[in-house]
């Protein structure tokens, strides 16, 4: 492992065969204030945040319009432009935000190509390297929404296109209208319910970018049936259980793409660090049988 940038230990994956990226990213969700709403607490340690993370090689940095709304892309923009050559930003559009914990899904195509504009802006870009519809919008047709995307492709705003919370069947749909480069689903070593989506995105070569990784660090807490076990099998590789977490995802498949989030450094660190982690097959198998185990 280069020990300045630990995030190379991951391993890459190329973004629609073009992008490449360290496979283990950031995820700015929490970068914002309480319920994805505002702005940080502290925002000077947001800013030596996302700084840590492209020092330690994270060349994949995840975001989208809503949170905050519009404070994690602004941030983004504000300390890290001009960019290093290598660094991929990834947004996402399509959720409208009323207040902390508060959304409503958009798809309009007049919608969705704001977005795609402003966050151009906040963002100081010419061309968004992957643009992820937030949601599926179920009151538009995804003609309407999906079509305002790929205008947006072809104006040069936008070089891939990706998805978020979506099945199987709904991706075969969306590509019926465009390419779909990522889908960016809920998935963590204690919630596998998009195991199809994950397999079917690993045949096709698609990026899979798991949200809420830790399992909002569920799997952290003494009471937690698996903890004690998942804890000690840490404890045998100098690590913690977010780490573990974070390892499995990584080694669980080539097209994995996790983007643990967090608004302190020192926690950055540790997930990053998670990239160096290596167990046996068979350790594995222990890991998935505790975090199952109710």
């Amino acid at each position: 492992m280069d020990p300045i940038t630990p995030a190379a230990a991951s391993g890459t994956f190329s973004i629609g065969s073009d992008v490449p990226v360290r496979r283990l990213g950031y995820g700015t969700m929490r970068l914002v204030g309480e319920g994805t709403w505002g702005e940080p607490k502290d925002p000077a340690e947001a800013r030596r945040v996302l700084l840590r993370a492209v020092e330690l090689g994270v060349t994949l940095i995840d975001t989208a319009d809503a949170y905050g709304p519009e404070v994690a892309e602004r941030m983004i923009g504000e300390t890290l432009h001009p960019y290093p050559r290598d660094l991929v930003i990834a947004t996402k559009g399509g959720i409208t935000r009323q207040g902390p914990s508060r959304t409503e899904y958009v798809g309009r195509a007049g919608y969705l190509m704001q977005c795609v504009e402003m966050s151009l802006r906040r963002l100081k870009l010419d061309c968004i390297p992957l643009y992820q519809l937030h949601r599926i919008d179920p009151r538009t047709t995804l003609e309407e929404s999906l079509g305002a995307l790929r205008r947006m492709q072809e104006q040069g705003k936008i070089r891939h296109i990706g998805l978020s919370e979506v099945s199987v069947q709904q991706i075969d749909e969306c590509r019926q209208l465009i390419e779909v480069a990522t889908v960016q689903n809920r998935y963590s070593l204690a919630d596998r319910r998009s195991e199809e989506t994950l397999l079917y995105c690993e045949r096709e070569r698609m990026g899979f970018l798991p949200w809420y990784p830790i399992a909002g660090g569920k799997l952290l807490k003494p009471d937690h049936p698996s903890a004690a076990r998942l804890a000690e099998i840490a404890a045998q590789h100098s690590a913690t259980v977010a780490q573990l977490s974070i390892a499995w995802l990584l080694q669980r498949s080539p097209v994995m793409l996790p983007i643990p989030g967090t608004s302190k450094v020192a926690h950055l660190e540790e997930n990053v660090a998670a990239a160096n982690l290596k167990l046996s097959a068979e350790e594995w198998e222990d890991v998935e049988a505790a975090a199952i185990s109710r």
